[in-house]
């Protein structure tokens, strides 16, 4: 039998999950993502028209982290203890990181990819002017700890 989505009710109606029976732990969830380029573009990243690409694109990362109950509906707003997001340019692009890190009654998983997602956009937004082309994609959970349902690592 198929286990039963957590997020809804006996009806099939969305609902946020209760944790409030939870114990907290410490948990832990790393995300990341590419945004595809091309090598011209990947040059310019800390010199376009908009500023530091980079800079920014790992300041919206952190910001959106800390606000992802606003981006998900269901998700619970967690107190962060730290939002990393490494910007790292390659030969391809770029490759986006995002370590959260919290003691709650719930994971940070969401944070985590809303983290990524949040620093692809802005990136994206600072390249649009010089490349119309750049591609989004690759969003994933890497690994995650804590919690009832255990650890996972992607392989």
């Amino acid at each position: 039998m198929a286990t039963p989505f957590s997020h809804l009710d006996g009806e099939g109606r969305a609902r946020m999950v209760d944790v409030s029976g939870k114990e907290p732990t410490r948990r832990v969830a790393a995300a990341s993502c590419r945004v595809r380029l091309r090598s011209e573009t990947v040059a310019r990243l800390r010199e376009l028209p908009k500023g530091d690409a980079v800079a920014v694109a790992r300041l919206a990362g952190i910001q959106a982290a800390k606000r992802t109950s606003d981006w998900i509906p269901l998700a619970h707003n967690l107190p962060l203890e730290l939002v990393e997001v490494e910007v790292e340019p390659d030969a391809a692009g770029v490759r986006i990181a995002a370590e959260v890190v919290v003691t709650a009654r719930t994971g940070a998983e969401m944070e985590a990819m809303v983290a990524c997602a949040a620093a692809a956009l802005a990136l994206y937004d600072m390249v649009k002017g010089v490349e119309r082309e750049s591609e989004i994609g690759e969003l994933r959970l890497e690994a995650k700890s804590g919690g009832r349902s255990g650890d996972f690592r992607r392989r």
